[in-house]
C-alpha cells in the first residue's frame, strides 16, 4: 500500500486528498495543510516510486489506472467514501483517472499546473527523454525538464523542491513513470469527456507557458470546467503563489462541500 498521512478535523467534516507530480512526494503541499486542516479532513500520499512509497514491483501492464486503484486503495483503508482532490502537474492526470473510473468517490477536481495536452515542444522533450533515459544519469533528466518547465528565478523555490524531492527516487523508478508518457495524448483526450460532470477547477500560473492553452481550450469547450489564472506564478502554482492557490481552491471546494 501506498505511503500516507491524514489530518483528522472531526468524523463530520470533508475530505481532501493531495496528489503531487512526477518527481514529488507528499511535502510538496507544505504550504497548503496548515490552511485547509482546519476545516477538512486531509489525505496525503506518496505516489508509488515517491517519498516513502518505494517497495513497488512495476508490471507491463501499469497505467495510471494502476496509480489511481492505488489511491483509492487508502481511502478503502481509512474508510473514506468520497473526497475532494487537490493535484499538482503529473499528479493532476492521477486525479482525473480517479475520477474517470470511480467518479461516485471524487466530490470535486481542484487541478492545479495541469497536463491535458502535450503541443509539440512538450512531446519533442519526452521523446528526448525516452530515448536517452537508459543511459543518461536521470537526475540530470530531470534537471533540464525543471528548468525548461519553471524557468524563472521567481520560480527558483519551487522548481528546487521538486529536484530535491526527485533525488530521493531511483533511477528504475524514474524510467517507469517516462514510460507512462507514451501515447499519453488519446488518453488525455479520454479524460477530459469522461470526467466533464465533476466539477472541475483549473489552476494555472500565468508564467506556465507549456500548459496553459491546451486547458483554456477544453475550459471553453465544458460547463462544469472552471479556470483561474494565477499572476505572478509558474508550473507549481501552490508553491509559487500558496495564498492565492489555497484561497481559490478553497472558494471552490466549499460550494461543494
Amino acid at each position: 500500500m501506498l505511503y500516507y498521512k491524514t489530518y483528522i478535523k472531526d468524523e463530520s467534516a470533508p475530505w481532501i486528498t493531495f496528489i503531487h507530480g512526477a518527481g514529488g512526494s507528499s511535502t510538496i503541499w507544505f504550504k497548503q495543510i496548515r490552511y485547509f486542516r482546519k476545516e477538512y479532513n486531509i489525505l496525503l500520499v506518496d505516489l508509488r516510486g515517491h517519498g516513502k512509497s518505494t517497495e513497488v514491483v512495476w508490471k507491463k501492464t501499469d497505467s495510471f489506472k494502476t496509480l489511481a486503484a492505488e489511491v483509492i486503495e487508502v481511502m478503502d483503508e481509512l474508510h473514506i467514501e468520497s473526497t475532494h482532490i487537490i493535484g499538482m502537474s503529473l499528479g493532476t492526470i492521477v486525479s482525473q483517472t480517479i475520477a474517470d473510473k470511480y467518479p461516485d468517490r471524487v466530490r470535486s477536481l481542484v487541478l492545479g499546473g495541469a497536463i491535458i495536452s502535450l503541443d509539440v515542444r512538450t512531446k519533442f522533450l519526452l521523446m528526448i527523454g525516452r530515448i536517452s533515459k537508459n543511459f543518461i544519469p536521470y537526475m540530470l533528466l530531470y534537471k533540464l525538464f525543471a528548468y525548461i518547465i519553471m524557468p524563472r528565478k521567481e520560480h527558483e523555490e519551487s522548481r528546487l523542491a521538486f529536484i530535491n524531492e526527485a533525488k530521493k527516487m531511483s533511477q528504475k523508478q524514474f524510467v517507469k513513470w517516462f514510460s507512462l508518457t507514451r501515447l499519453i495524448n488519446p488518453y488525455l483526450s479520454h479524460l477530459q469527456v469522461s470526467t466533464k460532470k465533476i466539477p472541475t477547477l483549473f489552476l494555472m500560473g500565468d508564467e506556465d507557458y507549456l500548459f496553459i492553452p491546451p486547458v483554456q481550450k477544453v475550459v471553453d469547450n465544458y460547463s462544469n470546467f472552471d479556470l483561474e489564472i494565477i499572476k505572478h506564478s509558474g508550473h507549481v502554482c501552490n508553491i509559487d503563489q500558496p495564498d492565492i492557490f489555497n484561497g481559490l481552491s478553497q472558494k471552490f471546494i466549499a460550494t461543494y462541500s
